[in-house]
């Protein structure tokens, strides 16, 4: 059953960069604005979201027409996904600037991060969507080598949490 689920959160995850493409840009533009450091690291903007289409395109061989039906799927949904990121970005400056006031406010902190964790429902619904449906693209053998990098993360992320666990056990 966790494997199932660790697989089906990976896919997500996987797959939820393949939605950080539809902001990237203008997050960047966002970034460079002077909105704050973090709006590109939240969203995976500029070259990140770029560097990872790239990456599935040849790990995946995407086809030229499946990767336009890529981007036409990411420019589809940008317009619900951005005001999304931008929430969370805008969210997450918030908290920074409460954590580095001094002074804690309890309450200000749990209705951000009910805010956030409303958005972030909404983005998890929004990213599962693109990803059905560029899922839907994909042949049968990109799907196995999608599930077969899958996998390798998966148990990449495992060993690196095991070896974490080890290191705190040995180290009390």
């Amino acid at each position: 059953m966790k494997s199932k689920y660790l697989k089906l959160m990976t896919v997500a995850l996987v797959l939820a960069v393949v939605a950080a493409i539809a902001v990237s840009q203008t997050v960047k533009r966002e970034h460079m604005r002077g909105y704050g450091m973090f709006a590109g690291d939240v969203v995976g903007g500029g070259m990140f979201g770029d560097h990872m289409l790239h990456f599935f395109a040849r790990k995946l061989d995407l086809t030229d027409a499946q990767q336009t039906q890529v981007k036409d799927i990411i420019a589809k949904e940008k317009p619900t996904i951005r005001p999304l990121m931008l929430q969370m970005v805008q969210s997450h400056q918030q908290l920074l600037q409460l954590m580095m006031n001094g002074s804690f406010d309890e309450a200000k902190v749990r209705e951000l991060a009910s805010q956030q964790a409303q958005t972030t429902t909404e983005l998890t619904v929004q990213r599962t969507r693109i990803a059905s449906e560029v899922l839907q693209i994909l042949t049968p053998e990109q799907k196995t080598k999608l599930t077969a990098l899958i996998n390798q993360h998966e148990q990449r992320f495992l060993n690196h949490m095991q070896g974490q666990t080890q290191g705190q056990t040995q180290s009390q």
